[in-house]
């Protein structure tokens, strides 16, 4: 088992910045791929970030590509999102998830450990 905790979530202004961390406790958290999705009211669990276990690898969804940095830091059990120049469409539930899926890039059907969330909301 892997155990994920999301901290960071808030209210900021567009075009603000916000970093979001999920601590990771459990079954060898530091050889997972970790990822963050995030989840708008009435909207299906969107891809936002990932990054392999190793932490050199990192994909993007179009979306916040150039906004947002995704990095870990092992030694700590740590995932972080750095989110700069956010606007108003990013508003939603940020999640951070953990596989062992050998694929390159997992989907979010891979991902079989899921934390509880944080909320962040943009205003205009």
């Amino acid at each position: 088992q892997v155990q994920l905790v999301e901290s960071g979530g808030g209210l900021v202004q567009a075009g603000g910045s916000l970093r979001l961390s999920c601590a990771a406790s459990g079954r060898a958290s530091s050889s997972a791929g970790m990822g963050w999705f995030r989840q708008a009211p009435g909207k299906e669990r969107e891809f936002v970030a990932a990054i392999n276990w190793s932490g050199r690898s990192t994909t993007y969804a179009d979306s916040v590509k150039g906004r947002f940095t995704i990095s870990r830091d092992n030694a700590k059990n740590t995932l972080f999102l750095q989110m700069n120049s956010l606007k108003p469409e990013d508003t939603a539930v940020y999640l951070c998830a953990a596989t062992f899926s050998a694929k390159t890039w997992p989907t979010v059907k891979d991902y079989g450990y899921w934390g509880k969330g944080t909320q962040v909301t943009v205003s205009s």
